[in-house]
């Protein structure tokens, strides 16, 4: 009972993985030819960070290495000269995941 291999298209696929062509996002500043971007330019920057004021990845922006590394350093100097957030404004609920949360059950420890 020998097993018979995997037809070309079997091998290249995962299981569980989408159906069809893969669409490979293009590099906006490539397009553009713009060789250095430019921290003062918030418009344009404010596209390659979340509403959290995190920097999103190149697989989510689709930028080429190159450019998502100097996007990376513009948000940086941007955000040292106080022209974008380091964090979204008004997330004060401390719900979801993670953090730090106020435990009213743990009062002074003197109370007993």
């Amino acid at each position: 009972m020998a097993r018979e291999k995997p037809s070309q298209q079997q091998r290249g696929r995962r299981p569980g993985g989408p159906a069809g062509q893969i669409r490979r996002r293009n590099c906006f500043f490539c397009k553009e030819h713009i060789a250095e971007i430019d921290y003062k330019n918030i418009t344009q920057l404010r596209r390659y960070i979340s509403e959290r004021g995190k920097i999103r990845s190149r697989r989510i922006t689709g930028a080429c290495r190159r450019h998502q590394v100097q996007v990376a350093q513009a948000v940086k100097r941007a955000r040292e000269m106080a022209l974008l957030p380091y964090v979204a404004e008004g997330s004060d609920d401390g719900g979801g995941r993670g953090g730090r949360r106020d435990r009213g059950d743990r009062g002074d420890r003197n109370d007993r």
